[in-house]
């Protein structure tokens, strides 16, 4: 093991599944919260956190968003993991056994269409590790998880159906936050994500953006949020194609940079392979 990293989530979730497939070699320590990965990343307690940030079919995940600005840590990864749900059923349990399945709210939806196939009544828990956690202590034949294959394995339970997921896409968008910024090309492929608020004056958005376009940088996300409840302060957060040392993102940042009244860069990190 080389270091720690932090995960929200019960052994076996997804964000689980995140870091083993972003830092593979670390040991990972589950959360409660993101605020509380967070904190053990900013102390010190681990070396890195992971963070789920949007998923291809429930959008972003606002919580985390707020979080990001004020969290005083650097990107310095992404990592896409593809959703595959699965039921996991005690050992010896079969298919036809299963008269509920436990998951996340957000899961549930997502086979909807295997579950009503089979008979299966849909049950909602906080969490799909944990799902699967409380399905192995109970032991009953009937009961069901929804979760990953990772979950079946630390909980001892069988995969009595793999994928069932109704959309074959589902993938979520992980960050890997550091105390420590890294701003080397480690990739032909960059990826740039920064803060900013544009100045108080007409078509302010509207010029600073125009540096990306005129200036061929893509701009992969673009996103507004409230500050502190404010109707008058509103925070953007973007993700850029490019590194800031690139001639056509240096140019794109100096107009930005004219039009807003603050602005900071959160990271700069290789784009995961699956963009």
């Amino acid at each position: 093991m080389t270091g720690r990293i932090a995960f929200q989530g019960e052994p076996g979730a997804y964000s689980h599944q995140a870091c083993q497939q972003a830092r593979p070699d670390m040991e990972v320590v589950p959360c409660t919260t993101f605020e509380d990965v967070v904190e053990m990343t900013r102390s010190g307690e681990v070396d890195l956190g992971v963070l789920a940030v949007e998923n291809s079919t429930y959008g972003r995940v606002a919580d985390v968003h707020s979080l990001l600005p004020k969290a005083g840590l650097h990107i310095v990864d992404e990592a896409f993991v593809r959703v595959h749900v699965n039921l996991l059923g005690v050992p010896g349990a079969r298919l036809e056994d299963v008269r509920e399945a436990h998951g996340h709210v957000v899961i549930l939806p997502q086979c909807a269409g295997f579950l009503k196939t089979h008979g299966i009544k849909g049950k909602v828990s906080s969490d799909n590790a944990r799902a699967a956690r409380e399905a192995a202590e109970a032991g009953d034949p009937a009961r069901a998880a929804l979760a990953s294959e990772i979950a079946a394995q630390i909980y001892g339970l069988d995969v009595l159906a793999r994928h069932i997921e109704d959309h074959k896409n589902n993938t979520t968008r992980f960050l890997v936050m550091s105390r420590e910024a890294d701003y080397r090309r480690r990739a032909d492929q960059m990826m740039t994500t920064f803060i900013f608020r544009v100045r108080n004056i007409p078509a302010a958005l509207y010029k600073a953006m125009g540096g990306f376009a005129t200036n061929g940088v893509n701009m992969t996300k673009l996103e507004s949020y409230m500050v502190d409840g404010s109707f008058t302060a509103t925070e953007f957060y973007a993700d850029i194609e490019g590194h800031p040392d690139d001639p056509n993102v240096k140019r794109a940042m100096e107009e930005l940079d004219y039009f807003t009244s603050e602005f900071r860069i959160l990271g700069v990190y290789p784009a995961d392979r699956p963009r």
